[in-house]
């Protein structure tokens, strides 16, 4: 006779032995879901409706033949992607990132932390002033996610997130469910690639769309938590493509759940304080509990993002900085999050954007439009050169289908950062 809790043991071990798989996968995809991602889907949705859901799926297939392609050159040569680009690519590789890093990091701190600030603020409205109301809860969640991360490490950081992603998730997506969606205009949305007003501006949104979803510079960070969980070597590729697939996955279905969202309310404006105004709006077709179930899920969303930068970014900034010429390469050892370097940028993220929390969300959002943009491209453009020689990765080397992907990507996020400048400067 079977016993009840030996069948609720194998079950917590198959649950366990399923997290080992996708967990980095997951994390990566909470942690290129921000306060701006969200508010993109929602606008998009908004003005183009259910007709451009393919955007967000094609999106999400780009993010994962990038992701995919890190992951392979790191098992195939035991080196990360940055520091593959760092020693082959020369003075330019190393002044172009270290520039970019740090603009990035300072840039996206704030809007995430602005994010989490405005989301709690709208949970708890105890202050008359909302800016106040900003600036101190964005102060209180910098601080909560350095604690997690310096006490707790990477392991309380992963059931930290797993609760924040699991919270963010159910919320959008049953939100997008009670509002009753057209099931026949997102299949056609899916399966009939359209682009409404694209004369007008639905070509910039549409391209916008697909950029925002799954995060920029933090797809690097994947390689650092595949460390953490001891992939090495070309056995592991597998593993970490069906990692990627459900991480990726879960991205594209969030948001296809905010783009519905979006397409059943009016709304204007930009920002984390659109999340505010879209959980008002929501209030009409789902009453108090939907604003409040909205709420929550954002704020999990932003905040899952936010604890994801300030654990593994700092890893890409230690890991820059040992690979500078003064570094003798033959001492170099992977970076660890105990090390000086990353403990000091660990607190930089937290402390420094915190002096922005008062500037207008907007005009933080438009530098950061523009950063993440650039990103990718680069990214694509190192990938088709390190990836592409057998001498590095051997027999995971990028096929022919991979190289056409990835140059479509630069092509692409080419066209994202065009249309950045020329909408935010233009």
């Amino acid at each position: 006779m079977e016993n009840p809790e030996q069948g609720a043991t194998d079950g917590l071990g198959r649950a366990g032995r399923i997290l080992r798989v996708v967990g980095p996968g997951i994390l990566i995809a909470a942690t290129g879901v921000g306060a701006g991602d969200l508010a993109l889907a929602a606008i998009s949705g908004s003005r183009l409706g259910l007709a451009i859901l393919w955007a967000v799926l094609l999106g999400a297939g780009i993010k994962f033949v990038l992701t995919e392609g890190l992951a392979r050159y790191q098992l195939a040569t035991g080196q990360t992607l940055l520091e593959g680009a760092m020693t082959r690519l020369g003075w330019a590789a190393r002044g172009i990132f270290g520039t970019y890093l740090l603009m990035w990091s300072f840039f996206v701190a704030n809007s995430l932390l602005a994010g989490c600030g405005i989301a709690m603020y709208a949970i708890f409205p105890v202050f008359e002033d909302p800016t106040m109301g900003q600036i101190v809860f964005g102060v209180i969640h910098s601080f909560v996610a350095l604690a997690l991360v310096r006490i707790g490490g990477f392991r309380l950081f992963e059931k930290v997130m797993g609760v924040c992603i699991a919270v963010m998730f159910a919320v959008v997506v049953v939100t997008a469910i009670l509002l009753k969606p057209d099931l026949a205009g997102m299949a056609r949305g899916i399966c009939m690639p359209s682009i409404p007003e694209w004369r007008e501006s639905g070509l910039q949104w549409t391209i916008a769309l697909m950029g925002g979803v799954g995060g920029t510079l933090t797809v690097l960070c994947y390689g650092y938590w595949i460390r953490e969980k001891d992939r090495e070597g070309a056995g592991h590729l597998n593993t970490c493509r069906i990692d990627l697939a459900v991480g990726y996955f879960m991205t594209a279905v969030f948001g296809v759940a905010m783009v519905v969202i979006g397409s059943n309310i009016e709304i204007a404006g930009k920002g984390a304080r659109l999340i505010v105004t879209l959980a008002e709006q929501l209030a009409e077709p789902l009453g108090a509990p939907g604003r409040w179930l909205f709420l929550i899920g954002a704020w999990g969303a932003i905040f899952s993002s936010l604890l994801g930068v300030w654990q593994a970014v700092p890893y890409i900034f230690a890991d820059y900085l040992r690979l500078l010429p003064k570094h003798d390469g033959a001492a170099r050892k992977p970076v660890s999050d105990r090390s000086r370097s990353y403990r000091a940028y660990l607190w930089a993220l937290a402390v420094i954007p915190l002096a922005g929390l008062h500037l207008p969300f907007k005009e933080i959002q438009k530098v950061y439009a523009i950063f993440g943009a650039a990103f990718m491209p680069l990214l694509a453009l190192t990938l088709l050169i390190l990836n592409g020689r057998s001498d590095l990765v051997g027999g995971l080397r990028n096929r022919w289908y991979t190289n056409l992907a990835l140059v479509m990507t630069l092509l692409f996020f080419g066209a994202v950062g065009f249309f950045a400048l020329r909408s935010k400067f233009g």
